[in-house]
């Protein structure tokens, strides 16, 4: 009887003690995984946001330099406004951004260029309750 205690001198986990932690760790992740997700959301908004800023920021650069807004997101990568077209986070393209094209003045004219503003192409909604094409 002796000699089986000395063989089996280090005691293992039961298996009640298995599933409590397992428990623990499913609790924890269930906690954690919302909040993980709500963070990305977030950072992804963040970016937009910045994307849409310098897009525009762009566009008012060019609208002083030429006196005319330009006609497409390309161009204000060739004329070095941009360094290049971002991709939109919420769809993973630099193709889906939606083109604003200007709106007619008060004399009736329509300034010349074809993209006044940019918005994302993106139908899904924000965490403010604002859908993204509408920032």
């Amino acid at each position: 009887m002796n000699a089986y205690k000395t063989c089996r001198s280090g005691r293992g986990f039961t298996l009640i003690e298995l599933l409590i932690v397992m428990t623990i760790i499913g609790i924890l992740a269930a906690i954690a995984v919302p909040s993980y997700q709500r963070s990305v959301i977030r950072s992804r908004e963040t970016v937009l946001a910045e994307d849409l800023f310098q897009m525009r920021h762009a566009i008012d650069a060019f609208y002083a330099d030429n006196a005319c807004y330009p006609e497409t997101l390309d161009d204000l990568v060739g004329k070095r406004y941009l360094r290049g077209i971002p991709k939109d986070p919420f769809t993973q393209s630099a193709e889906s951004w939606e083109i604003v094209p200007p709106e007619t003045t008060d004399t009736g004219e329509t300034p010349c260029g074809s993209l006044y503003d940019v918005h994302s192409g993106s139908e899904l909604v924000g965490l403010d309750g604002r859908p993204y094409n509408e920032w």
